[in-house]
C-alpha cells in the first residue's frame, strides 16, 4: 500500500515538474443549446481538453484538484456566434466617403484591432469578412492566429471583386484624374480572363473566399442599387476558378435579375437579396444556396437616411428605398425553407452591435432557436467547417460562449453575453 502511494505521489511531482499535466477544464452550464438539434440539455458538465470538447456529462461532474471549474449554472451556455457578413477594418459614419482619401492602409489596419476585440467580446468567435479596402484584414486574421491580437477567427474574401462601374468599384465618385483604370489586382474586372485573374490574385493575396457584387448597391457613389452587373459568362469564369482553389463564393446582391444570374452559376450564398422573389427562392433552394440577410444594416441604412447630409445626395434614396425592405425578404425567405445563415454587414452599423440581429429574425417570425442554429450551426455549414465548429458536441473545437438569462424567452439576452471561450482558451468571464 505504502509503495502505491509513494508511486503516486512521484508521478504527481513528476507531472507537475515537468509541465505535463492532463488537466481539463469543467463546465458546469445550467442551461446548454448545443444547436446541433432542436434539444436543450439541462444541468450538464462540457468538458474540455486543451482546445477541443472532450464530452457532455448530464449533471454537475466533480473534477479532479488539478482541472480547471468554470460555474456557469445561471446561465445559458451555446457555441461561439459566427457573423458570416462583416467589414472589420471599417465603421460607417458621415466621414467615411472622405476617409478613402486621407487614410492609408496602415489606417485602417490599426482600428480593425478595436473593432476585432469588441466582436469577440459580445460573443462572436468566428466571422467571415466580406470586403476591404487593402487586404488589411489579411494581417489581421494572421496576427490573431498567431495570438498577437484579440479577435474573433476571420475567414476573409479580402477586396471585393466588382465590374468597372459597380458596386466596389474602389473609384466610383474619384475625379477623371484620381479615377484611372483599375483592373484585376484592385478587384475590377471585364470578360473571362480578367474574371479568373482576379480569383487567383485574391488566392495570391491570402483571401479564404471570394466576394462579388452581382448587383449595384446602397452605398457606393453609384446611381443604380439594383442593376445586375456581371455577364453569365464572367460569374461562371469566377465560379469554376475559385472551386478550383477550394473558395467559397459570397454574392452581395439587391436586385433580382442579378442574383438569379449569380445563383444559377453556383455561388454559395446572396447578401441582402433585398428584391428576390418566389422564383429566386425557389431556385436558392433547387441549387443549396445560403441566405444572409443583414437585417440590421437595412435599418441602419434606413434609419441614416432621414438626417440630412449624413449620405451624399447618390446614396441617400437608395437607402431610403432598400433598407426598410431586406427584413420582411427576410421573413418570406425563412417561410420558403430558404438555408439562412447569421450576417449583420456590421461596419456599416457599429461593431459590437451584432447581436441586435438577432432580434430583428425573431420579429420577422423566426423562433429564437433557429436564429441562434442559423449563427452557429448554419455558419459553420456556409464555412464549409462544421466537422470542427458550429455545434458543441465531442470532438468539436472549444469555442464555447454563456449569455445571462434565457435568450429562448427573451431574445434580448443575446446582447448580454458573460463568458467567452475561444479555441479552448477564456476571454472573457464575467459570470461571478
Amino acid at each position: 500500500m505504502k509503495n502505491r502511494i509513494w508511486h503516486k505521489l512521484i508521478a504527481l511531482v513528476l507531472i507537475l515538474t515537468c509541465g505535463q499535466s492532463q488537466a481539463l477544464t469543467f463546465i458546469h452550464a445550467g442551461k446548454i443549446i448545443p444547436a446541433d438539434s432542436d434539444e436543450i440539455l439541462f444541468r450538464s458538465t462540457i468538458v474540455i481538453d486543451g482546445n477541443k470538447i472532450v464530452r457532455i456529462e448530464s449533471g454537475y461532474s466533480t473534477p479532479d484538484f488539478e482541472d480547471t471549474l468554470i460555474d456557469l449554472k445561471d446561465a445559458t451556455v451555446m457555441p461561439g456566434l459566427m457573423d458570416m457578413h462583416v467589414h472589420i477594418s471599417s465603421q460607417h459614419g458621415p466621414g467615411s466617403y472622405v476617409e478613402r482619401f486621407t487614410k492609408n492602409e496602415a489606417d485602417y489596419a490599426l482600428k480593425s484591432v478595436k473593432y476585432a476585440e469588441v466582436t469577440l467580446m459580445t460573443g462572436f468567435t468566428t466571422v467571415r469578412n466580406l470586403g476591404d479596402r487593402y487586404n488589411e484584414t489579411v494581417a489581421l486574421k494572421r496576427a490573431i492566429n498567431a495570438g498577437d491580437i484579440v479577435g474573433p477567427r476571420i475567414y476573409t474574401a479580402a477586396k471585393s471583386i466588382a465590374t468597372t462601374g459597380g458596386h466596389a468599384d474602389p473609384t466610383n465618385g474619384h475625379n477623371k484624374q484620381l479615377m484611372g483604370d483599375p483592373g484585376p489586382r484592385d478587384g475590377v474586372v471585364n470578360g473571362i480572363a480578367d474574371a479568373r485573374k482576379a480569383v487567383r490574385q485574391r488566392y495570391k493575396d491570402g483571401a479564404d473566399l471570394i466576394k462579388i457584387t452581382a448587383t449595384g448597391g446602397v452605398l457606393s457613389l453609384a446611381k443604380n442599387g439594383q442593376n445586375p452587373q456581371f455577364m453569365d459568362d464572367e460569374l461562371e469564369a469566377i465560379v469554376a476558378t475559385a472551386k478550383d482553389y477550394g473558395m467559397t463564393i459570397a454574392v452581395h446582391a439587391h436586385g433580382k435579375e442579378g442574383m438569379e444570374r449569380a445563383i444559377k452559376a453556383g455561388v454559395s450564398s446572396i447578401e441582402h437579396g433585398t428584391y428576390m422573389d418566389e422564383t429566386t427562392m425557389e431556385l436558392m433552394k433547387q441549387y443549396g444556396t445560403y441566405y444572409v440577410p443583414t437585417v440590421l444594416a437595412g435599418k441602419w441604412v434606413a434609419e441614416k437616411s432621414q438626417i440630412d447630409g449624413f449620405f451624399p445626395d447618390m446614396v441617400r434614396p437608395k437607402a431610403a428605398a432598400i433598407g426598410p425592405l431586406i427584413q420582411n425578404t427576410f421573413r418570406n425567405a425563412y417561410q420558403a425553407g430558404v438555408n439562412i445563415a447569421y450576417g449583420t454587414d456590421s461596419g456599416v452599423s457599429a461593431h459590437g452591435d451584432n447581436w441586435q440581429e438577432f432580434i430583428y429574425m425573431v420579429e420577422a417570425g423566426m423562433p429564437a432557436l433557429d436564429a441562434i442554429r442559423s449563427a452557429t450551426y448554419h455558419g459553420a455549414k456556409l464555412l464549409n467547417i462544421d466537422d470542427q465548429l458550429g455545434t458543441l458536441e465531442a470532438g468539436k473545437l472549444a469555442d464555447i460562449i454563456a449569455v445571462s438569462g434565457d435568450p429562448l424567452r427573451d431574445i434580448n439576452a443575446m446582447g448580454n453575453v458573460i463568458f467567452v471561450m475561444k479555441d479552448g482558451r477564456v476571454y472573457k468571464n464575467t459570470a461571478d
